[in-house]
């Protein structure tokens, strides 16, 4: 009796501690409905989170333009663009390497097609300067020379008798001019090409010897005889030019002995002497000479 009082008289005292008290054991027996309500809630937000991100890596893909289904890691989808930039890189390494092989091919192909076409128009050329050279127009027919030059190929094979021969021809043109010089000068870039080119030596011999140069117009029908020993003419133009080459000589010793003379009298004048006072004998022998002093 005494005991239910004093449970009465303690509820009217504090109410609110049994209220906290039954609130506790309400919470204590009730804990599997809490846990599932927040795991209900966990995994609603798990399932947002993945549908997110699931529509995150398709957009992604979509936007890479790629079949991926949208697993594949970063450093996969790293890994495959590498990879594909390597191949990339082979191909472009392999289509320059047959164009670098095929480009000698073609080069060398261009090469002999312009020195075909050069030697065509430089024999049509020359072919045009004979023509002016028969009806006596010279200085036409050197310009159709001069042109076959020009458009010949240099340092070529198949073009170096076609050079030889318009040299020579420009060589008897300036022949017929009178130009000896010249004549001469284009003969020897003739022979330069084509040492055993036998109307160059002629035509250079020719020259010298309007020029008056009998040893070295011997010298080019000595040549001649070389290259055809049975060259009659070249054998009886030598006879003819060396009695004129041994008076040329003679006559160059003679000037030479009266240059000499007149030095020595500027000379010797200063000492009252002269080269009247000095004798020179010729040894007939030897056709060395010797000098007497004479007062």
């Amino acid at each position: 009796m005494i005991k239910k009082m004093v449970r009465e008289h303690f509820m009217l005292s504090f109410p609110f501690v049994l209220g906290r008290e039954n609130t506790v054991l309400e919470n204590t027996l009730k804990p599997p409905q809490a846990a599932a309500a927040t795991s209900k809630t966990t995994t609603d937000s798990t399932s947002s989170e993945t549908t997110t991100t699931t529509t995150k890596a398709a957009a992604a893909v979509k936007v890479n333009g790629s079949d991926s289904d949208g697993f594949e890691t970063a450093s996969e989808s790293g890994v495959s663009d590498k990879e594909e930039e390597q191949e990339q890189n082979v191909n472009k390494e392999i289509s320059s390497k047959n164009t670098t092989e095929d480009q000698p091919k073609q080069d060398t192909r261009n090469d002999d097609e312009l020195i075909q076409r050069g030697i065509e128009e430089a024999n049509e050329a020359k072919l045009e300067g004979n023509r002016l050279f028969g009806n006596g127009q010279y200085e036409e027919a050197l310009l159709q020379y001069d042109v076959a030059l020009q458009v010949s190929p240099p340092d070529v094979p198949s073009s170096v008798e076609l050079r030889s021969i318009c040299h020579s021809n420009r060589g008897v043109c300036f022949l017929k001019l009178g130009k000896f010089e010249d004549t001469i000068k284009e003969c020897s870039k003739a022979l330069a090409l084509n040492p055993s080119y036998m109307k160059a030596l002629v035509r250079r011999g020719e020259a010298h010897e309007k020029l008056e140069n009998f040893e070295e117009a011997i010298a080019d029908l000595k040549k001649i005889l070389e290259l055809d020993p049975s060259n009659d003419q070249a054998r009886r133009t030598i006879r003819r030019l060396e009695p004129l080459a041994a008076a040329k000589r003679e006559k160059m010793k003679e000037e030479m002995i009266g240059k000499l003379k007149d030095m020595g009298n500027s000379l010797l004048g200063r000492f009252g002497m002269s080269i009247d006072n000095f004798k020179a004998v010729q040894d007939p022998n030897t056709g060395s000479y010797s000098i007497s002093f004479q007062r």
